[in-house]
């Protein structure tokens, strides 16, 4: 699941909590949430070969085991994330990761546009996001957008419920069938690849599953509007159907990505 709102040409990552719980959630995420998209990083670096002649940069990587499984496959790697939290984890990791700032006008640094491979993983595929990713691929290089599938390939729909819910425009739907391709298109790339990959959201138990889902910060408006407490307690009942005898908690979510390719001749902005 992506994790943040592009509202304008900035990310907002602006949740419910205060500082302390914002921290935890973002550790929820590292520990917690980050490896249900696994299937999905792994099946976009087998299609694409990525290896040790790819430069990848993953553009709101998180805490970026994204792209410890491609500096894995020697890869050189690095990225940008928007929130201190993750950012603080990712370097933890080893990672370099810049701060993104805005997407139109950029209040921190951001690594030049010299990357084979660039990545949106977590983030929503949104116009101004692509075309800023886009800026960073390399003339002949590969820019990857990834996003959740149609509602009814996705267990999870039921749970997004409570955020649509309570925050009917935090949530933004997934793309149409189709709809990653003409995002590539308009940012001037050809599109040259796609895939889809069921990724199990499995979790240990209720408890473990909604600090998951929170980290996800899906819900952040939700909370916003009725109460961090509330959410929590209408998640964990939307939980239940996905329960198992043991007490683990399992949904399976296809997630859709598509490549294109940044025409040869074009320069680096």
């Amino acid at each position: 699941m992506a994790s943040a709102q592009v509202t304008g040409s900035t990310v907002d990552r602006v949740g419910a909590a205060g500082p302390a719980e914002r921290r935890g959630r973002a550790r929820d995420w590292a520990e917690i949430q980050e490896r249900m998209l696994v299937p999905l990083y792994l099946d976009v670096y087998r299609r694409l070969e990525v290896g040790p002649a790819t430069s990848l940069l993953g553009v709101g990587c998180r805490s970026g085991l994204a792209l410890l499984l491609a500096e894995g496959r020697g890869a050189q790697v690095a990225g940008v994330e928007w929130d201190d939290e993750l950012r603080e984890l990712a370097a933890a990791r080893g990672l370099q990761v810049a701060p993104g700032g805005s997407i139109t006008r950029s209040a921190h640094p951001v690594p030049r546009p010299a990357h084979s491979l660039v990545t949106v993983f977590e983030q929503p595929p949104t116009p101004a996001l692509v075309a800023w990713s886009a800026q960073r691929t390399l003339p002949g290089g590969l820019l990857v957008v990834a996003d959740r599938g149609p509602a009814e390939r996705c267990e999870s729909t039921a749970v997004l419920e409570v955020a649509h819910r309570h925050a009917p425009a935090g949530v933004r739907a997934a793309a149409a069938p189709g709809g990653l391709e003409p995002l590539l298109a308009a940012a001037g790339l050809r599109p040259s690849a796609s895939g889809r990959v069921a990724c199990p959201f499995a979790y240990p138990g209720l408890d473990s599953a909604v600090r998951g889902l929170l980290a996800t910060g899906l819900f952040d408006r939700a909370e916003r509007q009725a109460g961090a407490a509330l959410v929590a307690k209408e998640l964990e009942e939307a939980l239940h159907p996905f329960l198992r005898p043991d007490g683990s908690v399992r949904m399976v979510d296809e997630f859709r990505w598509a490549a294109g390719v940044r025409p040869a001749g074009a320069s680096c902005g």
